[in-house]
């Protein structure tokens, strides 16, 4: 049994979702088991006549002074059960899992404008997204290749897809701030990234993912338009973080003028919806961390297809069990 199908094993009585029998042919035992089925009940049907035949019921009743009850036909309904679920087990059931994923590729995109040393989140917005970033690693599966961007007014690719925890972890803390955000650029960075990086698969491209965390609105560089174009045609959804507050203030050397730096969500979210990712939003360290949690869950596994066959045996051998127990109660012999 696969830890998959023990997991569905102990999920109780209800079935699998999105069942699927990868050998549908073989359900056509399934109308012997009825013709069975049709047969025992007319067997029964006819037993009955038989029995009303017997016009002296006192001399029934010295001949079979406990006449058959319902009791009598569990045993058989629980066998015809179990032999239902049998055949189903036959027919290779399949159906859709979360299982480990030994191929995902994610690219971290990490905001490193000026805005980000705004102390609205403690002690700034990119001491926070360091912070969080660097537990993101402690998140996902060593297995899976992890990458690194920076943006500003330009976007570096910090470090290609790697298992390499360490080098993704010193880039991450040695991220220095720029003027300008490409968002953009980043995005287009990260795909060039994964493209260069991702091998086909028995026919299939692994998953790969974007995960671009900013507190702002492209400046400069490619329109966000652009970028989200080229990661749907390459089917790489970005999911995004907008970080921060709207109290968000900045102070530039030079300039007595303090700048607000507001979070500009409805930008980042019109990314995540038109690449098919998910958007989230951080006002503080702690949330950023959750965040990036939860997409640690969701990249450690894929949606694959995996045979369930156990579900249907495992309970099939219940029932039957059921059966030969009744049986032998009600008349001392196996059904």
């Amino acid at each position: 049994m696969t830890s998959d199908e023990t997991g569905l094993w102990q999920s109780g009585f209800n079935p699998p979702n999105n069942l699927e029998f990868l050998q549908v042919g073989r359900l056509w035992w399934l109308l012997a088991l009825l013709a069975v089925a049709v047969g025992y009940v007319v067997v029964a049907l006819l037993r009955q006549r038989a029995a009303i035949r017997f016009t002296n019921v006192e001399l029934l009743d010295k001949i079979a002074p406990q006449r058959p009850n319902w009791r009598r036909h569990l045993p058989a309904f629980f066998l015809l059960g179990g032999l239902a679920l049998l055949i189903l087990s036959y027919a290779e059931p399949a159906a859709l899992s979360q299982v480990p994923s030994e191929r995902a590729t994610v690219m971290l995109a990490i905001d490193t404008s000026l805005s980000m040393q705004a102390e609205d989140v403690r002690p700034t917005r990119i001491d926070g997204a360091k912070e969080a970033a660097v537990s993101f690693l402690d998140e996902v599966p060593d297995q899976i290749n992890l990458g690194l961007v920076s943006f500003n007014g330009i976007a570096t690719v910090r470090v290609p897809p790697t298992t390499n925890r360490a080098a993704v972890r010193a880039a991450i803390l040695g991220l220095e701030l720029g003027e300008a955000t490409a968002i953009g650029e980043a995005i287009a960075a990260s795909l060039d990234s994964l493209n260069g990086f991702i091998i086909d698969v028995d026919g299939s491209a692994p998953p790969a993912r974007i995960v671009l965390m900013s507190d702002g609105e492209t400046t400069v560089g490619r329109p966000d338009e652009v970028a989200v174009e080229a990661a749907r045609a390459a089917g790489i959804s970005v999911s995004t973080i907008a970080f921060g507050t709207d109290e968000g203030i900045i102070e530039i050397p030079g300039d007595p003028r303090p700048y607000s730096v507001p979070v500009n969500a409805q930008a980042l979210a019109a990314i995540a919806d038109g690449t098919g990712g998910e958007f989230f939003e951080a006002a503080t360290t702690e949330e950023l961390k959750d965040i990036y949690a939860d997409i640690g869950s969701a990249v450690a596994t894929e949606e694959q297809r995996v045979l369930v066959s156990s579900w249907f045996s495992g309970r099939a051998m219940i029932l039957i069990l059921i059966a030969a127990a009744l049986s032998l109660a009600f008349s001392n012999r196996l059904p």
